[in-house]
């Protein structure tokens, strides 16, 4: 086993914290800048220190070593990149504003990655001509920005991001989903390296387009996305890809429509007060502006309304709220009773609840009037049918109907079936066997490389800090001379020979650093073993510790070198 270098502590650029960064909000952003792994350059960059480096190269080894035991070929392209090939599949639009757009001296439009098909796309169509040279699945592992509009949690989101991207290039569909049953189970191999609680969930595809998409989310109380998880099957899915079924109703039953005046009565919660009826008997129609144009949202008053499904249905138009102004010069809106009856020129989507033969009481587009027994399909039409409605906990689940449980989570890695989206925009073409074009089809996947350092994080410690897997940590022993200059001889020492045998360490040699302190920062900075040279040390003795459960017990130097290499 090769030598490994020994890190001084005397000697690392790294200063740790006794305080929380007065803008961090999720532990992970506490105890990366406090153990002295990060540093923050601009509202969502950040620079990388000494151990922090460590334990992102750790990480990227173990996806590196997974993506190569697949048969993946590592490539590096730039991310700097031009407009065209973006505009020819439409995202220089759809990325909308969080893409980084930017000039060169010439007026030429360029763009920073956030993510790479087209420029994978060009490159295989440049170097692929024949069936022969294909399947293909080529990787990169590089910096990738995000104009966020509001960069927050540390890592977790920022505007530049380290990740693996990977991209499938198949003759057949069966080939695609071979690629992506290699992906998926090389990325359950890495998460499982790296020590991370994760669960593989149903996704949407998103701007990234495809038929099929699933996301590898490490619940965590930081994350961002929300996960639906059923108790007694094995369903799981994001929030926002959940659908149920169009389940119509028989109306026949169903007296005629009429109005009936409830004044004052603006909000559902009024208006359900008011009859003595549940929220639930009520048909809420929320108004967006879709591109300019007036759209009506229906859903069950109860349920509250989804954007982000609104938004994804209508992508890439830019969806927004009406505004006072936009019920100027429509007499069929009246705000706090519009009603999916008798709206004119208004597009009208609502969830799958609201199905054809269902009865509901909604707004009359009158004053002070609201319509009781208004059936869907009968008094009024649905153009589409959307999953617009917020999941709740209890809901049921899709596939068995139990009631699923909820939870947040991290997204840490995602995988696409494209299918044909970006070879069709770019004609990506090889000759097949008998000597015809053969279009090719497109798998995406990402891991997210510096956000699993942070989900890590956010996973793993404790009260006294970090507390890294070994796989990941920056170093695997973390030794402490408690101050004397006798147990900082001992711990140089047992450094060098532990090193010596390929032992990664860590060793706290700080002149005028009291014992407590270091302590204190052997817990936070979190290395998996901390071995102290201590009050013993004229003995020869050293404590060693487990950093995660905190089990500790004596050994002599020979014992603590043993075990420490075994």
């Amino acid at each position: 086993m090769a030598n490994a270098p020994v890190q001084r502590m005397s000697q690392l650029l790294a200063k740790t914290l006794r305080d929380d960064p007065a803008d961090a909000e999720v532990l992970s952003h506490k105890l990366l800048v406090r153990a002295g792994y990060v540093r923050r350059t601009a509202a969502g960059i950040w620079s990388w220190l000494p151990l922090g480096k460590k334990v992102l190269a750790n990480v990227e080894r173990i996806v590196r070593e997974e993506m190569d035991a697949i048969g993946a070929q590592e490539v590096l392209l730039p991310a700097l990149l031009p407009r065209e090939p973006y505009d020819a599949t439409g995202r220089w639009d759809e990325y909308g504003a969080e893409l980084f757009r930017l000039n060169d001296r010439k007026g030429g439009d360029y763009l920073l990655g956030p993510t790479h098909e087209e420029i994978f796309t060009l490159l295989v169509k440049d170097q692929a001509s024949s069936y022969k040279d294909l399947p293909v699945i080529l990787y990169q592992i590089q910096s990738k920005f995000r104009d966020e509009a509001r960069p927050r949690a540390g890592i977790l989101r920022g505007r530049e991001f380290l990740m693996k991207d990977s991209y499938s290039f198949d003759l057949e569909d069966e080939g695609l989903a071979q690629s992506y049953a290699l992906h998926r189970q090389a990325y359950q191999r890495i998460f499982e390296r790296l020590g991370l609680d994760y669960r593989i969930c149903a996704a949407t595809a998103g701007a990234m387009g495809g038929s099929k998409s699933e996301e590898f989310l490490a619940p965590a109380e930081a994350g961002e996305d929300t996960f639906a998880d059923c108790p007694n099957c094995d369903f799981a899915a994001n929030t926002e890809a959940i659908s149920y079924p169009l389940t119509p109703e028989d109306p026949s039953g169903t007296p005629a429509l009429e109005e009936i005046p409830t004044p004052d009565t603006p909000t559902i919660e009024t208006l359900a007060a008011s009859l003595g009826v549940p929220a639930s008997a009520t048909l809420k129609n929320l108004l967006v502006k879709v591109d300019g144009e007036i759209v009506a949202v229906g859903v069950p008053g109860d349920r509250e309304v989804d954007m982000d499904k609104v938004e994804a249905h209508f992508a890439p138009a830019v969806v927004e709220l009406v505004t006072a102004e936009d019920f100027v010069g429509r007499p069929d809106l009246v705000r706090g009773y519009v009603g999916p009856q008798g709206l004119e020129k208004v597009t009208y989507i609502a969830d799958p609840r609201v199905a054809p033969g269902t009865s509901w009481i909604t707004g009359a587009n009158k004053d002070g009037m609201h319509a009781k027994n208004v059936v869907a399909g009968r008094d009024f039409e649905v153009e589409a049918y959307v999953d617009v409605v917020v999941v709740q906990e209890g809901d049921p689940c899709p596939r068995c109907g139990t009631g699923l449980k909820l939870d947040r989570a991290i997204e840490i890695g995602h995988i696409f079936q494209l299918g044909r989206k970006y070879a069709d925009a770019l004609k990506l073409d090889v000759l097949g066997q008998n000597g015809k074009p053969v279009r090719v089809t497109m798998g995406s996947y990402g891991v997210g490389v510096s956000r699993a350092v942070a989900a890590l994080a956010e996973q793993t410690a404790d009260e006294q800090g970090l507390c890294w897997p070994k796989e990941v940590a920056p170093a695997d022993v973390h030794v402490v001379a408690a101050g004397k200059a006798m147990q900082t001889e001992l711990a140089l020492d047992v450094s060098q020979q532990l090193a010596a045998a390929g032992v990664r360490v860590l060793v706290d040699d700080r002149a005028g650093v009291s014992p407590g302190v270091k302590f204190t920062d052997a817990e936070l900075i979190g290395v998996p073993q901390i071995l102290v040279a201590g009050r013993r040390s004229a003995e020869g003795v050293l404590e060693l510790k487990d950093r995660r459960t905190g089990e500790r017990e004596e050994l002599t130097v020979d014992e603590a070198i043993a075990r420490l290499t075994a």
